[in-house]
């Protein structure tokens, strides 16, 4: 079984921040894939439920993102995981926008959800990167996470969601290779057409002869002047 954990911070106020996308995919899987109401438990928001035969459960944090890790150690020690089984969903200022990446262990990188879960469970979990985008300078990424994405990035972001929510039984079966090919036919869709180029037409090496026969040549001299010219 699986723990697929979404980031953000709970309540409508942050509903629609960059810093919630997390948030927003696990809610795109439980209503694609017929997961239970969602529920209070562990600390967080809680929804389980089957992919085929792998079971999975989903969990949003409600501990505000700073302290993610208490609600992600609660529910693994209810349901007896390890590190191994859990997944975690998150904003990532470090990808472009559409971007997808999955990982397994590493540093926080200052992602403080991130943090807060190494410091209870160690640092051996898998992850799922979803690029937002960076700011273009440090001091600005609070308010650039802490913000809602902009009318602009709401094409990408839906492929986003269903790309993964596409990919989510290979999440919980533990398939990075296929999740991240799920995630691309949505965020990248292969070109229509073979895309191999017509060879040029070469000219032809004989071109047909003029239809129209050249007009006979017509002799300038009266023929006088052409019998004079013979006994000279």
């Amino acid at each position: 079984m699986k723990l697929i954990v979404g980031l953000g911070n709970p309540g409508p106020k942050y509903a629609g921040h960059r810093h919630n996308i997390g948030f927003m995919a696990l809610d795109r899987i439980a209503a694609d894939h017929g997961f239970a109401p969602w529920k209070g438990k562990h600390q967080g928001s809680l929804s389980e439920g089957r992919f085929g035969s792998e079971r999975a459960v989903l969990l949003k944090p409600e501990t505000f993102m700073n302290n993610s890790g208490q609600s992600v150690q609660a529910a693994m020690r209810f349901y007896k995981l390890d590190p191994a089984d859990v997944v975690v969903l998150h904003d990532e200022i470090d990808l472009a926008p559409r971007k997808v990446k999955y990982k397994v262990g590493g540093g926080h990188a200052g992602h403080n959800g991130l943090r807060s879960i190494h410091a209870h469970i160690g640092p051996e979990y898998a992850r799922v990167r979803l690029g937002v985008g960076h700011p273009g300078h440090k001091d600005r990424v609070p308010g650039y996470v802490l913000h809602d994405f902009s009318k602009a990035d709401q094409d990408w972001l839906d492929d986003v969601l269903r790309g993964v929510s596409d990919g989510a039984p290979y999440l919980a079966s533990g398939d990075a290779a296929k999740f991240s090919n799920a995630v691309a036919l949505r965020t990248a869709p292969a070109r229509s057409g073979t895309g191999e180029k017509k060879p040029a037409q070469k000219p032809a090496a004989n071109p047909a002869p003029d239809a129209t026969p050249p007009a006979p040549k017509t002799e300038p001299r009266s023929a006088l002047q052409r019998l004079v010219e013979r006994f000279k």
